[in-house]
């Protein structure tokens, strides 16, 4: 049975914080592996994402920096980052819709994170669309 786009999601952030988790832990490994261990059937949409978010992390943590206050990406915990680092990909590098990306990352917070980290990354992803 064929995932929806926000089982997906859920994949792709626990793909992505396994990465993170094992890098920030000087873990050797290979994504591929990670994507193959969390996800039965190749997929194009869970690696097209993966691979955009790991290639922009730099770029995307900045992003999220930059509309933070008195916080910085690395200070959230690891899911919540890996839910914002997609959201934030999503809304840069896609053409899904704005509203569609901002309820898909509160769900994945909700589900997650705590609520401090949902109102963070809520706050964020609500100031860059506005601008």
């Amino acid at each position: 049975m064929a995932l929806t786009r926000s089982e997906l999601r859920e994949k792709i952030m626990i793909i992505l914080y396994q990465y993170d988790l094992m890098n920030n832990n000087k873990i050797k490994c290979n994504i591929d592996d990670i994507i193959k261990d969390n996800v039965e059937v190749e997929n194009d949409f869970i690696k097209d994402m993966v691979y955009g978010v790991i290639t922009y992390k730099d770029e995307l943590d900045k992003l999220a920096d930059s509309y933070m206050k008195d916080w910085d990406i690395n200070r959230i915990d690891k899911t919540g980052a890996s839910i914002l680092r997609l959201a934030l990909y999503e809304l840069k590098y896609t053409d899904t819709p704005h509203v569609v990306i901002i309820n898909e990352a509160i769900e994945l917070a909700k589900k997650y994170s705590d609520e401090a980290v949902r109102k963070i990354i809520n706050a964020v992803l609500d100031k860059i669309i506005k601008e």
